[in-house]
């Protein structure tokens, strides 16, 4: 398999498998299968171990397929299970036509798809499309010479002579093999601590690292490189992948000139033009080094023109694009759509809702409508591999089971496409590491103990109340959460109030209700400081919406005149928790973080 792979990067042709194809384009309503999917990302290596070796497997999700699809999920979004060092683990990508032996094989990626196709669940890959790990054999290819014909798939620059007079450079920004006197092209820093330059002995040149040293950036300016990563996208969709969530995709591209970037000040540190008030100096990350603007080497226009390539092999497979897009503002989300025959990524991730990161019904009410003005189909999260568990950033220091309740109401009836986070779905928390010595995470092994790494978000998945909670025989390669004796799959099925129940609830209201998944989106009481309320409306029916984001009680009223409903209207009970039993529609009541979702009858 790996030297066909290579045939087809090589010829720039694909290959067809003997996999069906991915299914049918249209849902039988018409609407595209992406639009009305409930999504659930797995980070592998946590999700279930079926080899006893402490790491989750491929083999581990076909084996809970069931599970998936009894709690409603539609597609699956896989982090990388590819073959890495897995020094970022998977997202390092050594081989991006072929499956991480500690996660199986080819077969056993084969045999997942088409147990999911029988249970209508899609499998979504997570495409590293800005850099390759150092160990991919372009890489070692470039590094090898000057002259290697790979030598520009990656960005290789001299270095620059330092200023004698210059104050020494910040926090850990001396490579230590550079040569004496020597700082690297340019000012830019790694988003994983220090410059985002790591310095080749054997060339004596500097390659660009947005992320670890370990993974190299590649050289979309290379039409080479272009055409490789297409040949990968096709290699997959032939295998029967529905899509791809596009990893770090605004940062594809960097400025040919390689110009500093400006230095970040807090807003409070700026006069009213914009210019740092005297005496302003740009914080640090916890790795020592000042904040940047990072101008020149994020989401420049470039990217814009690959996705709309990608977009377009895309649709020849009816699948889909999510795209891992950290936005400044709604504009900036709003340009990640396209339109048109310029059309780009379907399912941008709106980051700016999951960085709402208390229960505010005034922050969470104007979030979504900038999102509703923006045109696109709306994607919504909570959290993922890299952000902290909503269980814990909603519930305090005191998580509750009732605000989880209320987080899945919100994500599941807003209009668009909700992404789960494994184990969200039964209230896991946060496990942080205690000490230096348990980290894994890179970025917390460097940064320890201003920055712990993503350790705690990505602990095992809790399946039982037994040994390593159910999900190996071995020694999990993560501690398991504080909370699994109690917020674990065999537990929460066996209890009818249970965060289990309630999302399983709620994804089945979703698909069942046309409002729910169709239905305009329409703000009431936009004044409550409390209670985000809205209203689903779809040919004629309509679904209420009512949240109280308070420790409070809550009682709201409702006055849907505007939207043709009189005094006689009434509310039917679709689902509800922490509400009284009995609802008017001119008065709701609820219990601190209680949820009423009611159809609106005349």
């Amino acid at each position: 398999m790996k030297l066909i792979a290579a045939i087809l990067l090589v010829t720039g042709g694909t290959c067809a498998f003997a996999q069906p194809k991915t299914p049918a384009k249209l849902d039988k309503e018409g609407h595209p299968w992406w639009q009305h999917a409930v999504f659930y990302e797995i980070y592998p290596r946590s999700f279930a171990d079926t080899n006893g070796d402490g790491l989750g497997d491929l083999n581990g999700i076909t084996a809970h397929m069931d599970y998936l699809r009894k709690l409603g999920v539609d597609a699956i979004w896989i982090t990388p299970c590819f073959p890495s060092p897995q020094v970022d683990f998977g997202y390092d990508v050594a081989d991006y036509t072929n499956i991480e032996p500690m996660y199986g094989t080819l077969a056993d990626f084969d045999r997942l798809v088409q147990q999911g196709r029988k249970r209508q669940i899609r499998v979504v890959l997570d495409f590293v499309v800005n850099h390759s790990s150092d160990q991919h054999p372009w890489f070692l290819k470039s590094k090898a010479s000057r002259q290697s014909e790979y030598r520009d798939w990656y960005i290789w620059r001299d270095g620059k002579p330092r200023d004698p007079n210059a104050p020494p450079l910040p926090g850990i920004a001396t490579d230590p093999n550079a040569p004496a006197g020597e700082d690297p092209p340019n000012n830019w820093t790694s988003l994983f601590g220090g410059p985002a330059w790591r310095y080749d002995p054997g060339t004596r040149q500097w390659y660009y690292h947005y992320f670890d040293p370990a993974q190299p950036d590649l050289n979309w300016r290379n039409p080479r490189v272009h055409d490789a990563m297409f040949n990968v996208v096709r290699f997959w969709f032939d295998r029967g992948v529905a899509g791809f969530r596009l990893d770090a995709v605004d940062t594809l591209f960097e400025d040919p000139q390689l110009r500093d970037n400006p230095p970040f000040y807090p807003p409070n540190e700026l006069d009213a033009a914009g210019n740092p008030l005297p005496g302003a100096v740009p914080p640090k990350d916890p790795y020592g080094m000042p904040l940047q603007r990072r101008i020149y080497n994020d989401n420049l226009p470039e990217n814009h023109v690959v996705l709309q390539q990608l977009r377009q092999v895309a649709d020849q497979y009816g699948a889909v694009l999510i795209g891992e897009t950290w936005t400044e503002n709604i504009a900036q989300l709003k340009q990640y759509y396209g339109q048109g025959a310029a059309a780009e990524i379907q399912l941008p991730m709106d980051f700016l809702f999951a960085n709402v990161n208390r229960l505010s019904a005034p922050e969470f009410r104007r979030q979504v409508g900038l999102v509703e003005s923006s045109g696109g189909w709306p994607v919504y999260l909570f959290s993922n591999h890299d952000i902290t568990r909503a269980y814990n950033r909603y519930g305090g220091q005191q998580p509750s089971d009732q605000v989880a309740k209320l987080l899945a109401a919100l994500l599941l009836t807003l209009r668009g496409t909700p992404i789960l986070y494994y184990g969200e779905e039964i209230g896991m928390e946060n496990r942080d590491p205690v000490s230096r010595e348990e980290v894994r995470d890179p970025i917390g092994i460097r940064g320890w103990p201003l920055e712990k790494g993503r350790d705690g978000e990505r602990t095992p998945m809790q399946w039982t109340a037994g040994a390593n909670a159910g999900f190996t025989s071995g020694k999990p390669w993560l501690p398991i959460a504080a909370n699994y004796q109690t917020h674990n799959v065999e537990a929460e099925e066996q209890d009818a109030n249970s965060v289990l129940n309630f999302y399983r609830a709620a994804i089945r209201l979703r698909h069942r209700d046309p409002a729910l998944v169709e239905g305009a989106y329409v703000a009431l009481n936009q004044d409550d400081p409390n209670v985000m309320a809205y209203l689903r409306q779809y040919r004629g029916r309509a679904v209420l919406v009512a949240l109280n984001m308070s420790s409070e009680p809550q009682t709201v009223r409702f006055d849907l005149a505007r939207q043709g409903y009189g005094a006689k209207s009434r509310l039917h009970e679709l689902l509800s928790s922490n509400a009284a039993a009995q609802q008017k529609l001119s008065e709701v009541s609820l219990q601190p973080y209680g949820v009423f979702i009611g159809e609106v009858l005349r």
